[in-house]
């Protein structure tokens, strides 16, 4: 149940008719796994915790830069030299202490990732580096959990959701393949702090759809993001059948 201070405290999102007292338990009983807690990680922390997802998992093996602070607004001036998750911990609990925070500080193997993957009920791929991207889709294809993910660089964003518990849905692979060897990171491209908030906020909000069950979350679809000219355009997306990641899992 939902106690008055629950009640008082979400409200606004309880007001929804697509959330109401039902989809806020819902939140309130689910888990979720954000790996990265940077540009993209940080709007997606802060929208999750304040809306009451009941558990939240914190995967950053990295600490606070002061050249984080121009886009990571999960941290602060003081909080450069600590452990991004120990920074985020501290800010998430004074937003909502009704929540449990879960700490992974090292980088995760494909071990470990099994393991936290298995124990939440989605994944935010809030991450900078192909690699990360593959293992977390690995990952979740193989435990059967959907998976938000979301990417920035310079004045272009993306974002999808990939859910294998459907038949129809692709899975990251099957859209990215085996990535670009060119690939690129935000220190040596550059990236506008808002831009990275806009697609975190994305990311959280088809979080919030597909854990409270309402709303058309971004499966098979593909949303790009124009900064520089302020547009928005969407691809469709299809399973590809020949994956080798998720090619034999509805056979």
């Amino acid at each position: 149940m939902l106690s008055d201070q629950e009640l008082l405290r979400y409200s606004r999102q309880i007001l929804l008719a697509q959330v109401d007292i039902d989809g806020q338990l819902r939140l309130k009983n689910s888990r979720a796994l954000i790996v990265g807690l940077g540009g993209l990680g940080s709007p997606v922390a802060l929208y999750l915790a304040a809306a009451g997802v009941g558990e939240l998992h914190l995967a950053d093996f990295d600490t606070v830069d002061v050249t984080n602070l121009q886009r990571q607004v999960l941290h602060d001036s003081a909080s450069v030299g600590l452990s991004k998750v120990d920074s985020a911990i501290a800010r998430l609990t004074a937003i909502n202490p009704e929540i449990t925070l879960r700490a992974h500080r090292t980088a995760l193997d494909e071990d470990s990732l099994a393991t936290v993957v298995k124990a939440v009920d989605l994944v935010l791929d809030c991450s900078d580096n192909f690699a990360t991207r593959e293992a977390v889709n690995a990952a979740c294809v193989a435990q059967g959990k959907p998976l938000v993910s979301g990417a920035a660089i310079r004045l272009e964003g993306q974002l999808s959701v990939f859910d294998p518990r459907l038949a129809h849905s692709p899975c990251y692979h099957c859209l990215y393949g085996h990535g670009s060897e060119a690939e690129l990171t935000c220190s040596e491209a550059g990236v506008l702090g808002p831009l990275v908030g806009l697609v975190g906020s994305l990311q959280a909000l088809e979080a919030l759809k597909l854990l409270a069950g309402f709303g058309e979350p971004l499966v098979g679809r593909l949303l790009l993001i124009d900064a520089l000219g302020s547009r928005f355009r969407e691809l469709r997306v299809k399973r590809d059948p020949g994956c080798s990641v998720c090619g034999g899992q509805h056979d």
